[in-house]
């Protein structure tokens, strides 16, 4: 099971408004800290693991965060006009368009996803696959 994501951001206040477009929609509260943000989800009562929480922070190394090639951070929302609506709001909150929501060819006929970049350039999905919504063919 994956237990955090972390991504690598230079303006943590670019990236706070970017994330905080979205994630909270998601589920996700925010914990700032001199380090960098950490969006979390809360506890399930009765589950012995929380889903994975995902870190914004300048790297370790004090270089400059860069996107990694092929890397992406996949986000489930709850339906196909939510992924609509988020996407919007991320692109309004800085981030860049890199596919627009919809459905896609090479993946099943329920899976509709957009593809944003964040301010820093890292690939994010938001996705909704619930087989009681219209799908690809129909």
């Amino acid at each position: 099971m994956i237990a955090y994501v972390t991504v690598g951001a230079d303006d943590i206040a670019r990236a706070k408004r970017f994330y905080s477009a979205f994630l909270p929609a998601l589920g996700y509260g925010l914990e700032e800290g001199p380090e960098g943000l950490s969006y979390v989800l809360p506890p399930i009562p009765g589950q012995s693991a929380a889903m994975p929480d995902l870190y914004v922070k300048p790297p370790f190394n004090g270089h400059p965060a860069s996107a990694g090639n092929g890397t992406m951070v996949a986000f489930e929302a709850r339906s196909q006009s939510q992924v609509r609506d988020l996407h919007k709001a991320a692109l309004s909150a800085g981030g860049a368009d890199e596919g627009q929501p919809g459905f896609r060819a090479s993946y099943g006929p329920h899976f509709y996803v957009g593809y944003l970049r964040d301010p820093q350039g890292n690939k994010i999905a938001l996705f909704s696959a619930d087989p009681n919504e219209p799908g690809r063919d129909g």
